[in-house]
């Protein structure tokens, strides 16, 4: 089952730093997720399929396996 992913993990399966995916969502300008403020804080939803959408199911499925868990 797949789980939630993290900024870290988004980062990770990108190929780029975390501050990337942040502002990304922030912006609304990385088509993985959702970022939202509440009030001074962000807090962030990375969707699993959308990533995938983004990067390729191979890519996904590489993580995955990488990470031991079943696609």
């Amino acid at each position: 089952m797949k789980r939630k992913l993290s900024v870290k993990d988004a980062a990770a399966i990108l190929g780029k730093g975390e501050q990337f995916v942040r502002i990304g969502l922030q912006r609304n300008i990385l088509p993985i997720g959702t970022a939202v403020k509440v009030s001074t804080l962000w807090t962030y939803h990375i969707s699993p399929k959308l990533l995938e959408d983004y990067v390729g199911k191979e890519a996904m499925e590489e993580w995955y396996a990488e990470h031991n868990e079943a696609v």
